[in-house]
């Protein structure tokens, strides 16, 4: 029910808080009639339940009062039988001692049964000078009781039952109670004691004890307070086991209430007492009020959760009826506000809103409509003021095939009850647009009409398409359009019995246009590229860029594979013509390119397309700048070439790769400069593979960036194991390719290599290719002036067959440069190789560069290049490339010259 006010301005977050106050002013009433009804119900309940509670316990608590008054009177009437019972032996002891013509003989007694054997109670006569003379306790041992305060009592004449204990039997060594009477003489003088022992388990035991729980009690107390003797259920003892001081009895009998902290045990008890008529004893009775309330407690409990269930019930019940009431209340005064603001938001609306009578014939047929109402905006649309508009006739209105299409859509209207759709504004028309959707719907006799001018949309939905099917680059169609296009073009095809030609296009080398001359230049060539295709396809044909350097071209209505062969050549021939990017001119590709044709060689669109890629692959394999029709046969290669690519990716889990070392020697001395680490394939089957069978595959699928890696970490590691053998060491160069390069992490994987294995700089040189350094680009800049601090040194690699230039060498200050094979084998052939060979020597020395002569490989030109003054060489004639164990000799050797070239040049001895 609330109104969302957090973003408004302040005015109108006033006008809403005041929309609230009135709306809850209004209907208060209903609203909280709901939750005042819950909280007085949830009273009421709560207090029945505290009352009933309250009266259930009350009753708990006046059972329990006389259940403890009922023990305690029916044990107070078995302790005045069992003491009387012990008041008859003494006096019959009494009786028979006093008696001259009876010999009392306890023993003899006991043995005839006159006394009861059971145990806990024996009777026995003291003689007035304390000693024991007879006894049902055997056998008779010597005791003497003359200082014992019973003794001592009825000595100063007391002739009553006196009552002892529980005190310690020397005998028994368990706690009795003793009951003594006065023996006289004839004349009435002290003649001794009777004495009847009883254990505490004969006075304390209760017939009733089952009704007795573990803390519950019955004791028995002198009636000044102390004890003689409790019991509880299955115990029963002398000790205080439950009240912590001996209580006061004020009245014969009672019942109280005591607190827990009389007792041990921390738990109050409901105590009854009464105390024997005839004897100075209290029977007393104690009743736990854990146990007394237990069962009460356990109902309570369960009744405070059933009101606590019933409070939450009324809650949600409370809180529904609120909601329900404050949403049919909010929902009455919306309808309100609806009708009251329903003229204004319609003449403010950006639809017009129609309401249409329909005009009947005599015989009841609709024959035109009239316009009952309407908004401005309805005026508007058709160029018209409302007071005009009021009570015009669409046949006034319309004429023609228009007021035709318009008169169907509303009988439709008016058949069925709806009618919508979307219309492009034919010409001419009253309407003003382009595009309008109009949505007619039948209202009692009559028709309401919407119409929305949707222009503005649907030219944002066709931008939206043609961006979505336009290469944002070259505004060619892409990928996304054809796929839509190609089964439409198929179809087409199938239907005439035509044919069709799928060509796959791919710009061989385009990846050095951008390595060299950077992306941007990149993006001019792919420009001009699509120009070039547009030109050389008919009207009807399709050219497509699919992505990166990849185009698709649809030929339509094909009739022999010679036409396509025809198109595809000069398509090649095209795009062999020079470009002009990047202000240089003289930037050449080629074009390698796949054909597939239907039905032939596919029913789909998707089909056509791979089978055209596959084509594609085994032009570019063939030599590139060339075509390929595709044939079942070209599937079998892609396949090789992908069993391939999968054999390179375990080769580099399993680390089945191994590093060769070649030479570079002194052109003049033979002796060992440096050398080079060459990566192998150690294959678990064919065995050694050559670079040439895996170095392409490795950059087509980015797999070079693991195995650049790889080679970096074993040349290391190896350094520093030559190192640890003390052999010699020379520095050692590593190849890195352009896609490692481009990639900007190779100085931190060379550097942590170092850093791991600690190498030194001065052992370690980075080869690359003349296509990585002359690229424009941030991340290529940053790798050099990063190796540059790393202090490695740096060579370009088959110099003389990229795009360096003397400005490049100057600016990125390598330290040697590498010529390409391809110079040394012409040496010893013709002058101009010589010459040109002589020129690479003199613009180095110019640069202070150290030049290498590679491919080496006969004596002949190793004297040419002695007689240039090479730098250094290194190929076949000196080294091949050698296992690391082989190169730690060559280390140890030093002059690596053959030994007849040596002698000749007085470098060794003869």
């Amino acid at each position: 029910m609330k109104i969302p006010d957090i973003g408004l301005p302040k005015a109108a977050r006033q006008a809403a808080t005041v929309r609230r106050t009135g709306f809850l002013r209004k209907n208060a009433r209903a609203i909280f009639l709901w939750p005042a009804a819950g909280l007085l119900l949830a009273c009421l309940l709560w207090g029945s339940v505290l009352t009933v509670l309250e009266r259930d316990r009350a009753k708990v608590r006046e059972d329990a009062f006389r259940q403890a008054e009922s023990l305690a009177r029916a044990y107070a009437v078995q302790l005045e039988r069992t003491v009387g019972y012990i008041d008859q032996i003494s006096l019959r002891l009494k009786h028979d001692w006093e008696d001259p013509y009876v010999i009392l003989n306890l023993e003899r007694q006991q043995e005839r049964g006159l006394y009861p054997d059971i145990g806990q109670m024996n009777a026995s006569i003291i003689d007035r000078s304390g000693e024991l003379v007879t006894s049902t306790l055997k056998p008779l041992q010597r005791q003497s009781f003359r200082n014992h305060p019973s003794f001592l009592e009825h000595m100063a004449g007391e002739p009553g039952l006196l009552i002892a204990g529980p005190e310690n039997s020397g005998r028994l060594q368990v706690p009795v109670f003793r009951f003594t009477r006065r023996l006289e003489d004839i004349d009435g003088s002290f003649a001794g004691v009777a004495l009847v022992t009883v254990l505490p388990a004969y006075l304390g035991s209760f017939y009733d004890e089952a009704v007795l729980s573990t803390d519950d009690f019955v004791s028995v107390r002198y009636s000044n307070g102390p004890l003689l003797v409790t019991t509880s259920r299955n115990r029963t003892g002398t000790e205080q086991m439950f009240y912590r001081e001996d209580p006061a009895f004020r009245t014969l009998a009672g019942v109280a209430y005591e607190k827990a902290d009389s007792f041990h045990d921390g738990r109050a008890r409901i105590v009854a007492w009464k105390r024997l008529e005839r004897y100075p004893l209290v029977a007393m009775a104690g009743l736990s009020e854990k146990r007394v309330f237990a069962a009460y407690n356990a109902s309570a409990r369960r009744t405070f959760a059933l009101a606590t269930v019933g409070s939450v019930l009324l809650f949600l019940f409370a809180s529904v009826g609120m909601v329900l009431s404050a949403r049919l209340a909010w929902r009455r005064q919306k309808e309100h506000e609806v009708r009251e603001t329903y003229r204004l938001a319609v003449d403010a609306a950006k639809e017009g809103f129609y309401m249409l009578v329909p005009l009947r014939d005599a015989t009841g047929t609709v024959v035109d409509y009239q316009v009952a109402d309407c908004n401005e905006r309805a005026a508007t649309l058709v160029g018209m003021g409302r007071a005009n508009l009021v009570g015009a006739t669409m046949g006034n209105l319309y004429s023609g095939s228009h007021a035709q299409a318009i008169f169907e859509k509303l009988r439709e209207a008016m058949e069925t009850g709806y009618y919508e759709d979307e219309l492009r504004v034919p010409s001419p028309s009253l309407l003003k647009a382009e595009w309008v959707h109009r949505k007619v719907v039948r209202s009692g006799a009559g028709l309401a009409m919407t119409i929305r001018d949707i222009s503005d949309i649907k030219a944002h939905e066709q931008a939206l398409t043609n961006m979505a099917n336009a290469d944002a680059l070259t505004a060619l169609p892409n990928r996304h359009w054809l796929s839509s296009y190609l089964p439409l073009a198929i179809e087409q095809a199938h239907a005439s019995h035509g044919g069709l030609a799928l060509l796959f296009i791919d710009l061989d080398d385009f990846k050095n246009i951008n390595d060299t001359l950077g992306h941007g230049a990149g993006d001019e060539l792919l420009k001009a590229a699509a120009e070039r295709l547009r030109s050389l396809v008919r009207g009807s044909d399709r050219v497509v860029r699919l992505g990166g350097d990849e185009f698709t071209i649809v030929l339509d209505g094909v009739r022999s594979a010679e036409t396509v062969a025809r198109v595809a050549r000069s398509i090649i021939a095209a795009l062999g013509e020079p470009f002009t990017v990047a202000r240089t001119s003289g930037q050449r590709v080629q074009a390698s390119i796949g054909i597939s044709m239907y039905p032939q060689d596919g029913r789909d669109g998707d089909t056509l397309l791979k089978h055209a890629d596959i084509a594609m692959y085994a032009a570019k394999a063939a030599g590139k700048g060339r075509y390929q029709f595709y044939h079942a046969h070209l599937s079998d290669r892609l396949v090789l070439r992908i069993n391939r690519e999968q054999a390179l990716r375990q080769a580099i889990e399993r680390d089945e790769f191994i590093l060769h070392y070649q030479p570079r020697v002194d052109t003049a001395t033979g002796r060992l400069c440096s050398m080079e680490a060459l990566v192998r394939w150690q294959h678990p089957e064919r065995g050694m593979v050559p670079p040439v069978e895996f170095i392409d595959v490795a950059e087509d699928t980015g797999l070079i960036l693991e195995l650049g890696g790889i080679v970096i970490e074993k040349a290391c590691a190896q350094i520093a194991r030559w190192k640890a053998e003390g052999l010699p060491v020379v520095p050692v160069s590593i190849n890195v390719s352009a896609l490692q390069f481009n990639d900007g992490h190779v100085t931190d994987i060379l550097a942590d290599a170092m850093r791991r294995h600690e190498v030194d700089p001065e052992l370690v040189g980075v080869e690359l290719t003349e296509s990585c350094m002359a690229g424009e680009h941030d991340t290529v800049a940053g790798e050099m002036e990063g190796l540059r601090r790393l202090g490695v040194k740096l060579l370009v690699d088959d110099f003389g067959t990229g795009y360096s230039s003397l400005s490049q060498l100057q600016r990125l200050n390598v330290d040697i440069l590498k010529v390409d094979r391809a110079f040394t084998v012409t040496l010893g052939k013709d002058a101009e190789g010589t010459a040109l060979f002589k020129a690479i020597v003199s613009m180095a020395d110019a640069l202070d560069i150290c030049i290498v002569a590679e491919g080496v490989e006969t004596a002949e030109q190793l004297q040419a290049l002695q007689s240039l003054e090479c730098d250094e060489v290194q190929g076949h004639f000196v080294s091949r490339p050698v296992p690391a164990a082989e190169m730690a000799a060559l280390m140890l050797k030093r002059f690596l010259f053959p030994s007849a070239m040596a002698q000749h040049r007085g470098i060794l001895p003869a």
